[in-house]
């Protein structure tokens, strides 16, 4: 998509702090992050939500095995992390192409157990 944020990040016409990429998925640094460590994984194909993964049948565990090898690396698993996908502007979405947060590197608090 042409005016996508992230696909620029993807087809390197813009630059990103990138943590982590393969064939299928894009890593890099938030640039507002929430929490202490705060990562982006997104897959490079563009998909504008979730939903939209589900559709074209992308399998969305190449985010996930992305996101859980980095995290390993990284020391994150160690003390635990959070994995976290926003759906629309009502669900907090503001880049339009399907991403995942990875939020860690200290105790973070929001949500129930």
């Amino acid at each position: 998509m042409e005016d996508c944020l992230f696909c620029k990040f993807v087809n390197k016409e813009l630059k990103t702090d990138t943590i982590y990429e393969d064939d299928n998925v894009l890593g890099f640094k938030d640039i507002y992050p929430q929490a202490k460590e705060h990562y982006l994984f997104i897959p490079k194909k563009h998909y504008s939500n979730i939903a939209e993964i589900v559709e074209d049948n992308f399998d969305a565990n190449l985010v996930l095995n992305a996101m859980t090898k980095f995290a390993k690396e990284s020391g994150l698993e160690e003390t635990g992390y959070r994995i976290v996908n926003n759906l629309g502007a009502d669900g907090g979405q503001t880049v339009f192409h399907v991403h995942f947060h990875l939020l860690g590197g200290e105790a973070l608090k929001g949500f129930g157990s």
